[in-house]
């Protein structure tokens, strides 16, 4: 790292943050540089990510670091554009394709919407494996093909290019490595520093808690949701976080390409969609049209006339996907060549999911990833789950459908499924009536 007059040595620096001090903004902003142009050594990166773990990073520090990161590549610039520039980023869930609807939703209701997406890892999906499987889409494209997409159809979703926050990414490898992952200045800096060099101008958070989210208690979602609302707004990015619900899959479907064919039937007014995917997805939505101050706009009249699908089609035929995916999903997205319905071992009511569970054997299937390495089976996954309240029994409802490449996997996934939803007498209790909230807590 280049160490001006004012800076000192890096090994200062690190001692200083391992033994609890504040380091000033202009050094966090150098190891940040340092980070991203590879001046710190991955022993240094290291020792700074285990430091922030135990010692954290105060008020004050957060921001300066995120900025950091920010700045430690290109940040996209939408000065020209007569539209707002609105996203949004998820913690991550089982069955969670909120972003394949809201970001054509945004872009019909006059906002635009770059967004940066990732991969899935463990038992939650990723957008981008999503996406992949859709035959010829380019989920990485670069920042020209990206600002030439925003321009045209007024959305795209794709990864994180090699010039957009690079500190974070190699950050974020180091931090996988040694444990330090689950650190929250590190995950705020991680999601905030890509947003921020996307050039946006709102975002609204989708924090996950229950038995399918990486935060699973309540208050550690909170905590999450407001650093992340402080740190954003500190950076000059309006941001609003919705507390949500994961203690079930979200929609009926887990598992990419058929998460793909759930988001085209919800964009195309199926009349079975799921109502909380529904209702998730048009909260998140309406919460980014305030911040971007289009408040007039209606999502729920972008959904019903068609308008979201045609912004969603143009997307995927401008980014190399088939021009006709939204009129014939079947003829370009593949299917599994083991088909299985699973019923409970007796009738009754579905009381719960053991939502990580049913998430871990879609990962098993193939359908995603235990390492960054593991290669993705778009096919597999797991359809028709039967959320709580639901009747099932051998005369009627299955537990779920298994997509699988072989009878062997079919049946550990089986196996899995019966164990992971949990089947009684009479619905939860606190399921009689209405079901409880998706959206548990907003905070701004």
């Amino acid at each position: 790292m280049t160490v001006s007059s004012t800076i000192r040595p890096t090994k200062e620096l690190l001692r200083d943050k391992r033994d609890g001090r504040a380091l000033s903004l202009e050094e966090l902003r150098a190891i940040a540089s340092g980070i991203g142009d590879g001046t710190l050594s991955d022993a240094q990166v290291a020792a700074f990510a285990m430091a922030v773990f135990f010692r954290g990073l105060d008020a004050e520090e957060l921001p300066a670091f995120t900025l950091g990161m920010r700045d430690s590549g290109t940040v996209l610039d939408w000065s020209d554009l007569d539209r707002p520039v609105l996203d949004k980023h998820s913690t991550g869930g089982v069955g969670d394709k909120v972003s394949l609807i809201l970001a054509p939703l945004i872009a019909a209701c006059g906002g635009a919407t770059p967004m940066i997406s990732g991969r899935g890892l463990g038992h939650t999906g990723g957008t981008l494996d999503k996406l992949e499987a859709i035959p010829g889409y380019d989920a990485t494209p670069d920042a020209g093909t990206m600002a030439r997409v925003v321009r045209e159809v007024g959305c795209v979703i794709g990864g994180q290019t090699d010039d957009l926050a690079p500190a974070d990414r190699r950050l974020y490898g180091i931090r996988d490595a040694t444990g330090s992952v689950e650190a929250i200045p590190l995950i705020v800096s991680s999601i905030l520093s890509k947003k921020l060099a996307a050039g946006l101008g709102g975002l609204v958070m989708d924090v996950k808690h229950g038995n399918g989210a990486f935060m699973s208690d309540l208050d550690d979602a909170r905590a999450l949701a407001r650093a992340l609302v402080d740190v954003a707004v500190a950076a000059g990015l309006p941001t609003v976080a919705l507390l949500t619900d994961m203690d079930r899959v979200l929609g009926s479907t887990a598992g990419n390409a058929l998460e793909v064919r759930e988001s085209i039937a919800v964009l195309t007014g199926a009349p079975d969609a799921d109502p909380r995917l529904v209702e998730v997805t048009l909260a998140l939505t309406r919460a980014l049209l305030e911040l971007g101050g289009l408040e007039g706009a209606d999502p729920a009249a972008a959904l019903a006339s068609g308008a979201a699908a045609e912004r969603f089609g143009a997307m995927v035929a401008a980014l190399g996907g088939p021009a006709d995916l939204m009129e014939r999903p079947d003829d370009h997205l593949e299917r599994a060549p083991v088909v299985r319905e699973v019923f409970p071992e007796r009738d009754g009511i579905v009381v719960g999911h053991d939502t990580r569970g049913l998430g871990l054997a879609v990962m098993q299937l193939g359908g995603g990833r235990a390492v960054e390495s593991d290669v993705i089976d778009p096919a597999v996954g797991l359809a028709a789950v039967a959320g709580p309240g639901a009747s099932v029994g051998r005369g009627g409802r299955p537990l779920a459908v298994v997509h699988a490449r072989d009878e062997a996997s079919a049946d550990a996934a089986a196996s899995a499924v019966r164990r992971m939803i949990v089947v009684g007498d009479s619905p939860p209790v606190d399921r009689v009536g209405d079901s409880p909230p998706v959206v548990t807590e907003v905070l701004r």
